[in-house]
């Protein structure tokens, strides 16, 4: 049987109903009444109320359910964050339709995927996520308070890509707020040859990479270091920069700084000539990038910060996929709000990515192609 609701975006003077519903659907792992009122104030999050109609009319009744949808910033993607439903609604298709709401919401927010979690334990929602169109992709062992295992779905909520080129990727987390790019040479390493990180690897790259200096903090990582530090694991590299003078001195404005960073500058270009990296000084195409990705080669590209959490900071990502509309990407580095899985395969439009991986007042665009080498 199947009952009519209206649905629309919550007001804060849902609030105490949606508490109460929330006390009434869950034993734990419940939204607080701080959480609902952040989600109504919140811009980049959809939480759908549905309401049963109590006359002919369509006058609104009591509050029957809510979906809570967060828009990755940034990003195509979406996350069903919260669902439920009144127990006395059961068998009204009130969850379906929750859900359809939740992909209306997502998809007229130009999000190509939306992603949930479900306890393992959770047969009945396991049975609708299935029926509407979401396949499993990942396993979350002891994510609940009570340490149940989550299932993680997603459904592509627009066309189906040709022919999409998707790498197996394992994903890293950096372990301090300047090693992104040891980390997603990290991954590039463990996809390519196996090597599965130990535990000073990270700290051992970052050392072989640094510019000593950046903008401020610790030092980040040159994108001849990070091709040089593969080099000297096995692995082939090829570095495509647009800019041919030392990097990073945008917002210099130390003296001393600007002369340490140029003299790391010139030691890499010196080594990678011995080494004989290639390197060349042009624009990383998205053709070359998805020939890397067809090649089985892995990119790891630096991008600003600044369409993902509004600070304008340089950061090294890896491009796990690709299809006509998106570069997918595995971030290192989890936002406060997020779980890690929603670091992987993050899908960027192409457009957006482009503007993306600008870095500075200069424009600066760089990246480094890892591929299996021939290196004893």
């Amino acid at each position: 049987m199947t009952a009519a609701f209206s649905f629309r975006p919550a007001r804060p003077e849902d609030l105490d109903a949606l508490v109460d519903l929330e006390q009434r659907c869950f034993d734990g792992d419940r939204l607080s009444r701080r959480s609902f009122r952040h989600w109504i104030r919140q811009a980049h999050s959809g939480l759908i109320v549905a309401h049963g109609l109590s006359d002919e009319a369509g006058a609104e009744g009591a509050l029957a359910g809510y979906a809570l949808v967060i828009l990755q910033r940034g990003t195509r993607m979406a996350r069903l964050y919260s669902i439920a439903a009144d127990p006395a609604c059961r068998g009204k298709g009130l969850g379906e339709q929750l859900m359809n709401a939740a992909e209306r919401y997502a998809h007229r927010e130009k999000r190509l995927y939306l992603r949930l979690e479900v306890r393992r334990d959770n047969p009945a929602a396991i049975r609708l996520y299935e029926r509407l169109g979401y396949k499993l992709f990942a396993e979350t062992p002891d994510y609940y308070e009570d340490h149940q295992d989550a299932l993680r779905f997603q459904k592509r909520l627009h066309y189906k890509p040709e022919n999409p080129a998707r790498l197996d990727i394992p994903w890293v987390r950096q372990t301090t707020e300047f090693t992104c790019g040891p980390a997603c040479l990290l991954m590039a390493r463990h996809a390519l040859d196996g090597h599965a990180p130990a535990d000073t690897d990270e700290l051992l790259i970052w050392r072989e990479a640094t510019t000593i200096f950046m903008t401020a903090g610790h030092g980040g990582c040159h994108p001849l270091g990070l091709a040089l530090a593969a080099r000297r694991r096995g692995l082939s590299a090829t570095v495509y920069c647009n800019q041919s003078g030392p990097l990073f001195l945008d917002s210099v404005r130390d003296e001393n700084k600007k002369r340490v960073i140029e003299t790391v500058h010139r030691h890499f270009e010196d080594e990678a000539k011995q080494q004989a990296v290639p390197v060349h000084y042009q624009e990383l195409t998205a053709e070359r990038l998805d020939q890397a990705l067809q090649d089985g080669e892995v990119a790891i590209v630096l991008i600003s910060t600044w369409r993902l959490d509004g600070r304008k900071a340089p950061h090294w990502v890896v491009v796990s996929g690709a299809d006509r509309e998106c570069f997918y990407i595995h971030d290192p580095d989890p936002a406060d709000d997020q779980v890690p899985l929603d670091c992987q395969h993050v899908p960027i439009s192409r457009d957006r990515f482009e503007q993306m991986t600008r870095y500075g007042q200069s424009r600066l665009r760089t990246a480094v192609i890892v591929g299996k080498g021939d290196l004893i």
